[in-house]
């Protein structure tokens, strides 16, 4: 027995018997039990058939059909629904097709609109693509035909309602005791920390586990495209989410107004969920002026390349800035990238920490953490934070890297620590103006 066919007809016979709009979840639920244990028809299924059956049924009047069931599974982080007939789920990293189905393709736009309509936006022929989030939290794309062009593209990027810590990642290998160690000193030290990597590489839950080593007093606030990010121990917390404009053109809230606004709300912090255009300067300018402390993330296949598509971002929204002039911004304002990456596992590790340098006339990379990753193994993240260059921050909070509880790399320091850029003396007085170490 087909139980798709079998909820579909009892679905039908149970709208045709009852207002379903006015009942309450407790009524529905106990008069669609009720109705399946009075079915003839399934006396010879059993109780699990059965609830699998009610639960197909109840997420058909008050949820989102088929998609319920991936929306309740832990395992799954990602719903893809090329078309009705075609979906696939993303579970422990590793990308499948399903057997599943919506029962028609109107049922399929029915439960788009339902998504959309949920979240307090609009999708249709005027405006086909669009950005929101779930009750749950969880982000949805939707686009609609003929922009994709074979039928309405939905797609469900979803996050764990538990948040990962530092030490929660060192224990799934994302990280290593040293590297996390060293990273909750920076947080504290107010680094601004610039999270790099590709999509579904980790960003998003690494920017949660730093942000939650936030200081309780500090006020922290959040400025994102929809809404992804999620802080436990932060109560002093303002989210800040854009808008697309309506129907009309009208009503759009950028993240660089965001940004702006944000600099007139009293922030210890100020966190950019990521950055993707102009607005990477208003972000960088923000770091740049007493705002310490503050994270963005930003798509990146490493961190030389995350630099050059700052530099796109910025130069798109202000055509006169000298190149030099945008490069010493970046390497003044962002005291560390941290790139992350999903490697051929399926696993999402950090693969490189580094701080920039500006040295003639060009931002050079100082790698404190590094993994090495070849053809035969992924190796383990290892570097030496006492190489820092630039530990003023550290020093104005009272921070120390050579805190006895770091631990230490089994290699001896002459082996382990990597090279220090030697500076000019006009640039070790820029670097003291600045609060950083000369070296």
């Amino acid at each position: 027995m087909e139980t798709s066919k079998v909820a579909e007809r009892m679905l039908t016979q149970l709208r045709a018997q009852v207002d379903v709009s006015r009942l309450d979840a407790t009524s529905l639920s106990d008069t669609i039990e009720t109705m399946v244990r009075q079915d003839a028809a399934l006396a010879d299924q059993g109780l699990n058939e059965r609830a699998s059956l009610m639960n197909q049924i109840y997420a058909a009047i008050r949820g989102y059909d088929i998609l319920d069931e991936w929306l309740h599974d832990p395992e799954v982080t990602e719903i893809m629904c090329n078309r009705y007939d075609q979906i696939y789920i993303e579970r422990n990293g590793r990308l499948e097709r399903t057997h599943q189905r919506f029962a028609s393709e109107e049922k399929y736009h029915d439960i788009i609109q339902k998504i959309v309509n949920d979240a307090g936006k609009e999708v249709h022929l005027r405006q086909p693509i669009v950005d929101c989030r779930m009750p749950d939290g969880s982000r949805v794309n939707v686009v609609l035909n003929p922009v994709s062009g074979d039928g309405a593209a939905l797609t469900i990027r979803r996050f764990r309602s538990h948040i990962y810590t530092l030490d929660e990642l060192v224990e799934n290998g994302t990280l290593s005791f040293d590297a996390a160690s060293f990273l909750k000193r920076c947080v504290r030290a107010k680094l601004n920390i610039f999270i790099s990597g590709g999509t579904g590489s980790g960003k998003t839950t690494l920017l949660n586990a730093l942000a939650n080593e936030i200081p309780r007093d500090e006020r922290l606030i959040t400025v994102e495209d929809a809404r992804e990010l999620n802080f436990e121990n932060i109560d002093n917390w303002v989210a800040l989410e854009a808008r697309r404009p309506n129907a009309s053109g009208e009503g759009a809230i950028s993240i660089r107004d965001l940004i702006r606004a944000s600099l007139r709300m009293r922030p210890d912090r100020i966190i950019v969920g990521e950055v993707r255009g102009p607005e990477a300067i208003d972000a960088i300018q923000a770091m740049n002026t007493g705002h310490d402390g503050s994270f963005c993330t930003g798509h990146a296949n490493s961190i030389p390349d995350m630099q050059l598509r700052l530099e796109t971002m910025i130069l798109s929204g202000h055509d006169g800035l000298p190149i030099d002039a945008v490069r010493q911004q970046i390497a003044a304002a962002i005291d560390l990238f941290v790139h992350v990456s999903r490697l051929r596992d399926h696993r999402r590790y950090v693969v490189a920490i580094a701080e920039p340098l500006w040295e003639d006339g060009a931002i050079h990379y100082h790698e404190i953490y590094k993994r090495t990753v070849d053809d035969q193994k992924i190796g383990p993240l290892v570097g030496d934070p006492l190489s820092l260059a630039r530990q003023g921050k550290f020093l104005r909070a009272g921070i120390s890297l050579s805190d006895e509880t770091m631990p230490r790399d089994a290699e001896s320091e002459s082996t382990r620590r990597p090279n220090v850029f030697r500076l000019s003396s006009d640039e070790r007085k820029a670097r003291a103006m600045q609060g950083g170490a000369v070296g």
